[in-house]
């Protein structure tokens, strides 16, 4: 991996140029950084200094629309991606921490034997899990089975990811094509519980482009045809509703549907209004989202588990918080913005709630 000072600098999945004003910027960065370097007493700032500037190189990563180009007809801006490691190379002895933000002891609360998300994940002390009714969206994933403590996140090729920043990885359905990424890993679980839970007629998603591709017309013989940016149905193909066929209407959404769809999909929220289901996201290309699969409450005051899909398409997991790696819950008195999460910062308030279980 490259490195910028200290810094490691990100992979790009495919190659670009700097424009000038990135150059221009790129040269202020690292004058920045050689300055904070050698000022102790500003050490505390250089987390804020790097966000600021590296926020703005435009970088192309983020999950990419992979897909059919002629259906996206927006613009869209490409948004920075810190690591990890980008953290970690921020953190010495010798740094100050705020004194107004809550120490939390480090615990661990993973339990490496439970084979279900609630089971394997334990809240902090004091906290109580939200209630969630016995068929709801919550229910289904905190049942949902997680793979064995310390698995690897897998890419759909089989591969191993090389910046693992996974607490557990969920026992999901990925397949062996680059399709289901950020977005579609939200739309699956969505999609795989209205299934479970008799709301099939509700499973109905929309392209980039708007046109609504729901299950019950695919299941029922209808296709799709794509022409530019027109898509229409037609009929042919038989009745099914079998596991193979409902993998192939996914696959069909996962290739026209994006972060930029998911966004339109959605409303914005409140903070104090979190529940399970919902998810932080940039709609773009590049994009990003992470979704909140679990909640739990303290004398009003709400933490919740985050997780991802990622490009190219890989399994889908719960992430770390770099706040505190023992304990990946997200407190909602720590969050601010710029949101920084493993693999991406949102730089902007963007908690958001699908309308896909809407009466």
């Amino acid at each position: 991996m490259s490195t910028l000072g200290n810094i490691p600098i990100i992979s790009i999945q495919e190659p670009s140029i700097l424009p000038m004003e990135g150059s221009i910027l790129l040269t202020i960065f690292m004058c920045s950084f050689k300055i904070f370097r050698g000022d102790k007493t500003k050490i505390f700032m250089k987390k804020y200094v790097k966000i600021i500037l590296i926020s703005s190189l435009i970088l192309l990563c983020g999950c990419k629309d992979k897909k059919h180009e002629d259906q996206v007809n927006e613009e869209v801006i490409s948004q920075p991606v810190i690591t990890d490691q980008d953290i970690r190379s921020e953190e010495t002895t010798d740094e100050v921490s705020d004194p107004t933000e809550p120490v939390r002891e480090q615990v661990s609360l993973i339990n490496a034997d439970g084979s279900t998300l609630e089971a394997r994940i334990s809240v902090p002390e004091g906290y109580k899990r939200t209630e969630e009714d016995e068929k709801s969206l919550g229910e289904f994933l905190r049942s949902y089975a997680v793979l064995p403590d310390k698995s690897p996140v897998l890419m759909y090729d089989g591969s191993i990811k090389a910046n693992d920043s996974a607490v557990c990885v969920f026992d999901m359905y990925l397949g062996d094509k680059d399709l289901q990424q950020c977005a579609d890993s939200v739309m699956r679980v969505y999609a795989e519980y209205m299934r479970a839970s008799s709301k099939e007629d509700k499973i109905a998603f929309h392209f980039v482009s708007g046109f609504l591709c729901d299950w019950t017309s695919y299941k029922n013989g209808k296709r799709i045809v794509v022409n530019g940016n027109d898509v229409s149905w037609n009929d042919s193909a038989g009745y099914s509703e079998s596991d193979e066929t409902f993998e192939n209407y996914l696959n069909t959404v996962f290739n026209y549907a994006s972060t930029l769809s998911l966004e339109k999909e959605s409303k914005p929220i409140d903070l104090s209004q979190i529940k399970i289901g919902d998810i932080f996201i940039k709609g773009g290309s590049p994009g990003h989202v992470v979704m909140v699969v679990d909640t739990c409450e303290k004398d009003g005051k709400k933490a919740f588990l985050l997780a991802q899909g990622y490009m190219p398409a890989q399994q889908f997991h719960v992430l770390i918080n770099e706040e505190h790696e023992d304990d990946p819950w997200y407190y909602e008195d720590e969050i601010k913005y710029p949101f920084i999460t493993p693999e991406y910062i949102f730089m902007e308030p963007c908690l958001r709630r699908p309308g896909y279980l809407d009466e």
